[in-house]
């Protein structure tokens, strides 16, 4: 009796998954329809029943899809009923209803056939997927599967996409898909003529899914033969001993495709030879005699007949037999049309790309000289009028960036510390170029060596208090949040909001220097004393006090500076040492005490900087080398700059 009741008990077990079952379901309903070509899993013919689970609108079809592809779904082969399934030991299957997701109960996996897509059916099982996240009503779903499409882009997509393009409502994501179709095309489409047009629609165009599109298409395979040939797949005819062709590659080509000796390199023909050195000759040719190319190739000739050596080609033989031959690159993975449609619009992307690069390098190259020009204004102003070479200039652009971490370390509002630095700065600077021009310069004035070898001893003394205070290791001056990123203008052109800003500081720094020196008491008495001092007295001007605030106010300007600069770079105690010798550089190069001056000189410096730096990238001291060897050359044709002074002054 108890036996009675187990098999009983087990057969109950067995029964319930498929008895709970919604068999009536119409999710199952559609399984059952396409059971067949379901069960047989083959990528020809599984098209219909993932199509008709797409298209169903139910509820319960992604689910299915989804379980599908991640061969969760089983079979009851009794009842040929679908089910989701997840194993609890190896002989046990927890059941669940497909309509719902329900469970149902547990089963011995052997009544049950698990459906397993291969890698195929599991693509087109993706593309599916991907068609109810294109119809999704949230926009950020759909963007996110155009994100999938373009990272794994598949044959089945192109379809998928033409009809959400159809539906879909907003502009922005519309041009998104309009944009990836156009790429699928070039990529999948059958129609020749409609991957040419795709082609087409992208001449000049400068996203680099682009020219990851089309790059594949132009491949093409070095092949060789009697002549050129008359087809359209033939992409160029090379030269051997050519850039694009070195005469090796050439006859390599030729050894490879057995229509040719090998060759062999001097030093294996010497070594060869070496080898059958007896008694001082080489195949009965002395050595005396091996003095050229031609007798050590006679000499090897011998020895090939005499089988001791592989008979190769000599020079002359490469030579007449590369004469025989045409070279040329023939397209291997598009039709001839689609390769060549493809490289008339790299071609002509190529082109705009290359105009865009001098673009971006010409922002790039104004971008640093707005840096210099902020770090040497000061430089300008104060050697303009006291002849002063101040070594420890590059100092107060440190204390200036040194200035505004302090303020960030209390302040912690990125924007307001900001604001607060740049009048902080230019008031602590202004104090210390005071106290040195009081304390220090104005007792050397007219010895340009003892007020060089001053400044530079102050310069190192500034450098080692600020390591005594700030440590060696680098401090941050973090930029507010507004700063961050770039402005993208393409997938070229982009430049950082942070230059962006310093350009804009550069500007109104140069109006405000323009204003004081032309509109204020101050800057006219600075003229005054600048064109000639004993004048300048003689009417009632005190050439020390406008020495003095002169000195300070191109310190000021350069603490201004290097809050600034600290957005852009390291702040550490040699911050200053990176910068003095631009600094002197672009006032030398401008003209001396030449507030234009100095903004031609830094956009020169900085566009000569650029242009060697983008010509040899691999190498930044090589560029700052041979921009000083420029400049020098330079000042030989324009000892007094860009723009001279004039005066007296610019005489003393």
């Amino acid at each position: 009796m108890l036996n009675i009741l187990r098999l009983l008990t087990f057969a109950l077990a067995v029964a319930a998954p498929a008895s709970a079952q919604q068999a009536d379901a119409p999710i199952q309903k559609v399984l059952q329809e396409h059971g067949d070509i379901i069960s047989k899993s083959s990528r020809r013919t599984i098209g219909p029943a993932i199509d008709a689970l797409a298209d169903s609108g139910l509820p319960a079809a992604r689910e299915v899809l989804n379980r599908w592809q991640a061969k969760q779904m089983w079979r009851n082969e009794e009842t040929g009923l679908y089910v989701f399934a997840e194993e609890v030991d190896s002989d046990t299957l927890r059941i669940f209803d497909v309509a719902d997701g329900m469970e149902i109960g547990t089963a011995p996996d052997d009544d049950y056939d698990q459906l397993k897509p291969n890698s195929g059916i599991r693509g087109m099982i993706g593309a599916a997927l991907v068609r109810f996240q294109l119809t999704d009503p949230d926009p950020a779903m759909r963007l996110q599967a155009l994100e999938t499409i373009a990272r794994d882009a598949e044959a089945a997509h192109l379809q998928t996409l033409r009809g959400a393009i159809e539906t879909e409502q907003d502009k922005a994501i519309a041009a998104a898909m309009v944009r990836l179709e156009r790429l699928l095309t070039i990529q999948f489409a059958e129609d020749d003529a409609d991957r040419i047009k795709a082609i087409e629609s992208f001449a000049g165009d400068l996203g680099v899914d682009v020219r990851a599109t089309l790059n594949p298409l132009v491949r093409t395979r070095l092949e060789t033969a009697d002549a050129v040939p008359e087809t359209k797949d033939v992409a160029r005819v090379l030269s051997p001993a050519s850039d694009a062709l070195p005469r090796e590659d050439a006859y390599d080509l030729l050894v490879s495709a057995d229509l040719a000796k090998p060759r062999i390199s001097r030093e294996d023909k010497r070594a060869a030879l070496v080898a059958n050195l007896e008694n001082g000759a080489v195949a009965g040719v002395q050595v005396a005699t091996l003095d050229t190319e031609a007798a050590r190739d006679i000499a090897y000739a011998v020895l090939a007949q005499q089988g001791k050596v592989e008979p190769v080609a000599t020079e002359a033989e490469i030579d007449a037999t590369l004469d025989k031959f045409v070279f040329f690159e023939r397209y291997i993975a598009a039709p001839p049309a689609v390769a060549l449609a493809a490289a008339s619009a790299l071609k002509s992307i190529e082109n705009k790309v290359a105009v865009n690069q001098g673009l971006d390098l010409g922002l790039d190259a104004l971008s640093l000289a707005s840096i210099y020009f902020l770090a040497a204004i000061g430089l300008a102003i104060t050697f303009g009028v006291m002849r002063v070479i101040n070594m420890a200039h590059g100092e107060f652009i440190m204390m200036g960036a040194y200035t505004g971490y302090v303020v960030q370390q209390i302040v912690p509002d990125y924007t307001l510390s900001i604001i607060i630095a740049l009048p902080l700065a230019f008031a602590v600077t202004f104090g210390a170029g005071v106290a040195m021009e009081r304390l220090v310069i104005r007792w050397l004035y007219h010895r340009p060596l003892e007020t060089l070898l001053a400044t530079f001893g102050i310069s190192i003394a500034l450098q080692q208090i600020a390591k005594n205070i700030f440590g060696t290791q680098a401090r941050p001056l973090t930029s507010p949040d507004w700063l961050d990123g770039s402005l993208i203008i393409n997938d070229i052109v982009s430049i950082s909001y942070i230059r962006i800003a310093i350009f804009v500081l550069a500007l109104l720094f140069l109006g405000l220097i323009l204003l004081v020196m032309n509109r204020t008491r101050l800057g006219l008495e600075v003229r005054a004393v600048t064109q000639n001092p004993r004048m300048a007295a003689s009417m009632g001007i005190n050439p020390d006090r406008i020495n003095m605030l002169t000195f300070g106010f191109g310190s000021g300007i350069a603490g201004i500076a290097g809050v600034a600069i600290g957005l852009y770079a390291k702040v550490t105690s040699e911050m200053g040492s990176d910068y003095i010798v631009q600094s002197f550089m672009t006032v030398v190069v401008g003209g001396v005490g030449n507030i234009w001056g100095t903004l031609l000189g830094a956009t020169l410096v900085g566009t000569l900087q650029k242009g060697i730096e983008f010509l040899n990238p691999s190498n930044t001291l090589a560029a700052q080398t041979y921009m000083i060897l420029f400049i020098i050359l330079f000042i030989q044709f324009r000892p007094r700059g860009i723009i001279a002074l004039k005066g007296r002054a610019a005489e003393a």
